[in-house]
């Protein structure tokens, strides 16, 4: 299997998985959204403890 064939296979399952359980996904969704910015306020206090 190449790159192609992998790639292929990762957005069918993400489409298959929408479409399965879209209460599922907006869940992971709010969850990555909810870690990034996380990440983005404990970075942001880590600047400013270094000024």
């Amino acid at each position: 299997m190449n790159k192609k064939h992998l790639k292929l296979a990762a957005i069918a399952f993400v489409v298959w998985y929408v479409v399965s359980r879209p209460e599922g996904a907006a869940n992971l969704v709010n969850s990555a959204i909810g870690g990034l910015g996380g990440a983005a306020e404990s970075f942001s206090q880590f600047v400013s403890a270094m000024a």
